[in-house]
């Protein structure tokens, strides 16, 4: 008796190491993959991030911070662009249950009074579809003077004498200005948004992240940013000040280690800090994103696509993934993770590549299969 149990222990433990094993084998092949496109096409540098529960994190870098500066690492610090929004939502989750400062509900009126975004008497704009990207004014509207230096004030302003597209929460409208009330919110409280956030989410995660040009500047080691100069041709360029004044939409610079920490969080493995109340809330699909199911690379694996509060919600496959994307200026970022599969991936790059659509695309495509093959 006691010859079969050990037998069955040897055979389990053999059978959990291959699983391993497997696991392991596919991602380092496909980090080589990854690196001999990144070299064809002279990305300047990129890291990725894969997490799964019950195994050791792998981190994967290539390049450099620039031509003739010092190799990617795990604590290179890159721009998170729009990833920034899944933090944003975060804090508010957070903060939510208080109801001291903001919550879901709070609506625009009340958190930024001086303006006045509601056209819908029956129907004021919430916070929530600010986060939720369903506030009903057009897509991405003034990010051209967001992208001019416009002072935000001055944007908000503008941005408030349009007419919606839609009543709120009826319909998909990605904004980035519309962010900047939230900015406006902390500020007129002798506060700020990149305070609220260390306290309440980079400090307790004991994460490194930073808000602010000048905070990824300080940075010992940070990505240098890469614009396209003709096909794979890549100039440095400086970094801007632009999206930085409209801090919850774009404004977080992050690692590959912080994006570990940030995974984590939403696989629940901080469940003081995010709960799974929070998660569960944030990735509850809202508005219909149709143009993401045509996206290229995403398209063959997408059945369909919303938006949640902050992040993007897909069924990949049958899985549920849950996603966001970011680019400004010299950096493309996309982090992603996805609960039932225990799995988390994050791409840093400091150059404005779609290498990455396909990377994030094929990373679930493979360990969708990976994971039915064990």
């Amino acid at each position: 008796m006691l010859q079969r149990l050990t037998l069955v222990v040897l055979s389990l433990s053999v059978f959990a190491l291959n699983s391993a094993l497997a696991s392991t084998d596919w991602t380092h092949d496909f980090a080589n993959e990854v690196r001999k496109e990144a070299t064809k096409r002279n990305i300047p540098g990129f890291v990725f991030v894969v997490v799964e529960k019950g195994q050791p994190t792998k981190i994967y870098t290539h390049g450099k911070t620039e031509r003739n500066g010092e190799a990617i690492t795990a604590d290179t610090v890159f721009r998170l662009a729009s990833v920034s929004k899944t933090f944003t939502a975060t804090l508010v989750a957070a903060e939510n249950p208080l109801a001291t400062t903001v919550s879901w509900q709070t609506p625009l009126s009340e958190l930024t009074p001086e303006y006045s975004f509601d056209k819908y008497s029956e129907k004021p704009v919430l916070l929530r579809h600010v986060i939720g990207q369903s506030t009903g004014y057009m897509r991405n509207a003034y990010d051209n003077l967001i992208e001019a230096n416009y002072d935000r004030k001055r944007v908000l302003n503008m941005l408030q004498e349009l007419d919606p597209l839609c009543e709120p929460g009826y319909c998909y409208t990605y904004q980035n200005a519309m962010f900047g009330v939230i900015e406006e919110h902390y500020a007129k409280r002798n506060s700020s948004f990149s305070e609220k956030m260390q306290n309440q989410l980079f400090s307790p995660l004991n994460m490194n992240a930073s808000i602010g040009k000048k905070a990824l500047e300080d940075s010992p080691s940070w990505a240098k940013p890469h614009a396209a100069i003709a096909r794979n041709k890549w100039a440095k360029v400086r970094v801007k000040d632009d999206y930085y004044r409209f801090a919850p939409a774009a404004g977080i610079n992050a690692s590959a280690k912080d994006m570990e920490i940030w995974i984590k969080a939403m696989l629940l493995e901080y469940p003081d800090i995010v709960t799974q109340e929070m998660v569960t809330e944030m990735t509850l699909p809202r508005v219909q994103t149709r143009g993401e199911v045509r996206k290229r690379h995403w398209r063959q694996h997408l059945n369909s696509a919303h938006y949640g509060l902050g992040w993007r919600v897909y069924d990949f496959k049958g899985v549920r993934l849950n996603y966001h994307g970011g680019w400004v200026q010299g950096y493309r970022a996309d982090v992603s993770f996805a609960p039932e599969l225990g799995m988390g991936f994050a791409f840093l790059m400091n150059a404005e590549s779609n290498l990455i659509n396909e990377v994030s695309a094929d990373f679930w495509h493979k360990a969708i299969n990976a994971k039915k093959s064990q």
